[in-house]
């Protein structure tokens, strides 16, 4: 069940911005929270971010050094996490069916496969069975703006690696992975 007022939080990219827009459009009462890591591209959503939700927009930046035993992506995660868990409402994220399964193939490939969990402290990630093909419909059918970061390609991440790379191939081997994980999901809600 999705509450009622909640925080969204909004990178720019079409997952977001449908959610977003969804929640908005369901008559909730709904904040946007985005947070710049400090790259490239950061300024760039930042400034799109701005734009189009205007006012109502939360912003957080890196506050902490990276320490030299942190990947970035861990870095990253680790600080836009700090600035969501510091929300007391309820934080909504566009994870989606394959983002849990990028998570499960990178979980696996270090001996322990598992998935994102639904819920993360105030975190919640409610769309986790949904395809990112309904994200890109609902964003191109109700003329939502969105903006692609190209970093996402960069294959040096290991996590681009396996979305541009591994995912691919494992729907080649196994076409029924979706429906695999996604029941995967419900098990694990249901508990």
């Amino acid at each position: 069940k999705l509450p009622q007022e909640c925080i969204v939080a909004c990178s720019g990219g079409v997952d977001s911005m449908a959610i977003a827009s969804f929640l908005q459009n369901s008559k909730r009462k709904v904040h946007i929270a985005y947070f710049n890591h400090g790259t490239a591209h950061g300024d760039k959503s930042e400034d799109f971010m701005k734009e189009y939700f205007k006012d109502n927009l939360i912003i957080g930046k890196i506050k902490n050094p990276k320490h030299p035993k942190e990947s970035y992506e861990e870095y990253w995660r680790n600080e836009r996490y700090a600035f969501l868990h510091s929300f007391d409402l309820p934080v909504v994220t566009a994870h989606h069916l394959g983002d849990q399964i990028e998570n499960w193939i990178f979980t696996s490939l270090h001996g322990n496969g598992r998935l994102i969990p639904y819920a993360n402290k105030n975190v919640i990630r409610p769309f986790m069975v949904s395809d990112k093909s309904a994200f890109v419909s609902w964003c191109e059918s109700k003329s939502v703006p969105w903006i692609d970061d190209a970093s996402n390609l960069d294959v040096k991440f290991m996590r681009n690696k396996i979305r541009q790379d591994i995912v691919p191939h494992a729907l080649v081997v196994n076409p029924g992975l979706k429906t695999v994980i996604r029941k995967k999901i419900l098990k694990e809600i249901a508990v």
